[in-house]
């Protein structure tokens, strides 16, 4: 009985993990939307609205160094900041960044709660779906500046791309995670089995 409980309890242990890394494989800052990683990426950022520049060690350190909130994509230290929901299993979103840790759960993945005393499940895939509505981004861009027909189109199939990324990961999940409780299942007839065994043998 003691193995059961040890090898149940590694299970457990192992599909906590596995969740937490397909959960978010990049080193990315939270709140940054995945096109703009790579504007992240490098060690001097400037803000987007040209009036400063900043190290990445001070990204969403909870003091605005942009007008336009570029440095705090991931608290609410900016007024003018977004904050970016990846929602994964669901539609992604934008939220104004006095959303983050106001104690509601406002994105479905819970993230814009990270620093808060409540916990937000991720309801995600109960209620969502995957599609990803790529206007409403690129209409966040051409406020920020125009952008030819052709970088348009190649953001649009790198959200794509993104996309089948993130559902083949969500599919070897789920994959996985129907072998371990088809093993439990096992283990658990097993166990009965066991049990019916000393009891005919009494």
């Amino acid at each position: 009985m003691e193995s059961t409980n040890l090898v149940f309890f590694f299970i457990v242990c192992f599909l906590l993990n596995l969740n937490l890394a397909f959960s978010d494989p990049s080193n990315v800052p939270l709140g940054i939307h995945p096109l703009d990683e790579k504007y992240f990426a490098s060690e001097v950022i400037k803000c987007k609205d040209g009036s400063n520049s900043f190290t990445r060690d001070r990204i969403n350190d909870e003091f605005c160094d942009c007008v336009d909130g570029t440095d705090e994509p991931g608290t609410s230290a900016c007024p003018a900041a977004k904050f970016y929901c990846r929602n994964s299993g669901s539609t992604p979103k934008f939220l104004f960044s006095s959303r983050v840790n106001d104690q509601i759960c406002d994105c479905c993945d819970g993230s814009d709660e990270y620093d808060s005393s409540i916990i937000c499940p991720n309801t995600c895939i109960m209620g969502g779906h995957s599609e990803y509505k790529t206007i409403n981004y690129n209409s966040r861009i051409n406020k920020f500046g125009s952008h030819s027909p052709h970088t348009k189109q190649k953001k649009v199939s790198q959200i794509g791309e993104d996309t089948i990324q993130k559902l083949q990961g969500m599919k070897a999940m789920i994959i996985v995670q129907v072998i371990l409780i088809g093993f439990l299942v096992f283990l658990c007839l097993c166990r009965q089995r066991a049990k019916s065994r000393r009891r005919n043998s009494r």
